[in-house]
């Protein structure tokens, strides 16, 4: 797995928790997907993801658009 597949899915994970947390437990869970999609975002245009940054210092290898 490299580093654009581990954020890809990281992402994906946290909308479809804070989903499932929003649904079964609080509307205010909606807030942290309101916060995932701003850094997907952001991202987009700096070139900066602090979850890229963590993956790299697991030690994944460098995907095509990291």
């Amino acid at each position: 797995m490299t580093v654009t597949q581990a954020v890809t899915a990281f992402a994906g994970f946290m909308v479809l928790l804070s989903l499932a947390l929003a649904w079964s437990v609080s509307p205010y869970f909606l807030i942290l997907t309101a916060f995932v999609g701003a850094n997907l975002l952001q991202s987009a245009f700096t070139g900066f993801c602090p979850a890229a940054t963590i993956f790299r210092k697991l030690g994944l290898p460098n995907g095509s658009a990291a």
